[in-house]
């Protein structure tokens, strides 16, 4: 039976939901995941207090690849071991969609920071990591200390979740300190007032500080609430909602705020950050520019970065800045004449699961709709009509050949092809 085979490089949100649409629409599917499990940032990516989201989203990644036509690869990094360009041009594939998000945290962008990583700076995906699995008892990572006044640099719901992890950290050990231990979760859901109250305390009591959130541009700048409004009363309302939404986040964790300010130098002493150098900034749309003579310097033992996250560099894979050189944004073309596309954070930069969700349904729907098919569509239809055109399916031998190939890849990392037992297999218990 003639049809096309597509791989798919990622097995998340928007790996996944590629996945799903494009073997629905007849084409076989293998998926490259580079860990045991598929889950990417919704595993390692929201601290643990968000069970039963994660459940959720692990029950549909589990729906979407245990589904006919779909070849589940796990423990193969592309550029590692498995070759960009013996992929795409040894394997005699239909097309590649690259959906391994973005996990390299921005740069801060203070000269030399980077010395400091570890000796009180920290970034995003690590802390977070961190936080998730440091009471597991095979955590064999770093260690980190998360000390009263921590900074963090950012503005977005991931930036939210990592000030709140310092909140939970510092007010956890203060209460415990007092021979009380309240469970991270129910410290999360109630706030940290009304656990306080429940046991007769007064937070202001335990003389502490708090974390402080810094944010660049202004408060209802923050990419809390998403809108593409340009009316301005539409836009007022969406002002509106993010400032509301931080002042939520901020009566229930009791975190600082602190807008229209950058970060321009770490101080140190000893090898290890004592605190950081800021400037206030004027902010015109969506330009923040620093103001001369407003220098001043936050005290601190830790400085987190928060400010977003891009894809890490593949050996054969073009880079443009901090990103993938990719062609067309909107549909993800990196390549037409190859047929390798982009979906969910690797193009849209955002750790965002509806994002990516709703990005990898457009670009999916797509590739069944102009490319498969073999019709031109109206959008992007100068880039790939070429290409489009003279697009054929694979014959049985190919597919065959292709099939094979997993099949080898599957055994060699221990892959039986039961998707199912493998999840439950990898699953560590606290993580079900």
């Amino acid at each position: 039976m003639q049809r096309h085979f597509v791989a798919v490089v990622g097995g998340a949100v928007s790996g996944s939901v590629a996945a799903e649409i494009l073997a629905d629409g007849g084409a076989e599917v293998v998926v490259i995941e580079m860990n045991d499990r598929p889950y990417g940032k919704i595993e390692d990516g929201l601290p643990r207090w968000h069970a039963h989201q994660r459940k959720k989203e692990y029950e549909k990644i589990d729906a979407r690849l245990s589904k006919e036509r779909i070849h589940f690869l796990p423990r193969t990094k592309l550029g590692k071991d498995l070759g960009f360009a013996d992929l795409v041009d040894q394997w005699g594939l239909s097309a590649v969609l690259l959906a391994n998000g973005a996990w390299r945290d921005r740069p801060l962008g203070i000269p030399g920071c980077e010395d400091y990583v570890g000796k009180g700076l920290e970034y995003q995906n690590p802390f977070i990591y961190w936080f998730n699995h440091k009471e597991e008892g095979g955590f064999r990572g770093r260690k980190i200390d998360v000390p009263d006044g921590a900074v963090v640099f950012g503005g977005g719901l991931a930036s939210i979740d990592v000030v709140k992890v310092c909140q939970l950290e510092i007010y956890g050990r203060a209460l415990r300190e007092k021979g009380i231990d309240v469970p991270m979760i129910e410290m999360e859901k109630q706030g940290i007032p009304a656990v306080c109250k429940a046991k007769g305390i007064d937070p202001a009591s335990l003389g502490l500080k708090g974390a402080v959130l810094v944010y660049r541009r202004r408060k209802q700048d923050m990419p809390l609430a998403q809108s593409g409004a340009k009316d301005p009363e539409e836009l007022e309302k969406a002002y509106a909602a993010r400032e509301k939404l931080l002042s939520i986040s901020q009566g229930k964790f009791l975190f600082r705020f602190q807008d229209r300010t950058m970060p321009i130098e770490l101080v140190t002493k000893g090898g290890r950050v004592t605190g950081v150098k800021v400037v206030r900034t004027q902010v015109e749309g969506k330009k923040a520019t620093p103001i001369a003579g407003s220098e001043e310097v936050i005290r601190t033992d830790l400085v987190l970065s928060s400010i977003g996250s891009i894809p890490e560099p593949i050996e054969g894979i073009r880079m443009k800045g901090e990103t993938f050189d990719f062609k067309d944004w909107d549909l993800g073309v990196y390549d037409a004449e190859k047929g390798i596309f982009g979906v969910g954070n690797v193009v849209t930069g955002q750790g965002n699961i509806r994002a990516s969700l709703l990005h990898a349904q457009k670009v999916a729907t797509y590739l069944n709709e102009n490319y498969f098919a073999g019709a031109v569509g109206a959008a992007g239809a100068e880039v790939v009509k070429g290409h489009l055109a003279k697009k054929a399916p694979l014959g049985p031998e190919k597919i065959s050949e292709i099939r094979n190939r997993v099949k080898r890849l599957q055994a060699k990392v221990g892959y039986d092809s039961d998707y199912h037992a493998w999840i439950r297999k990898v699953m560590p218990p606290d993580l079900g």
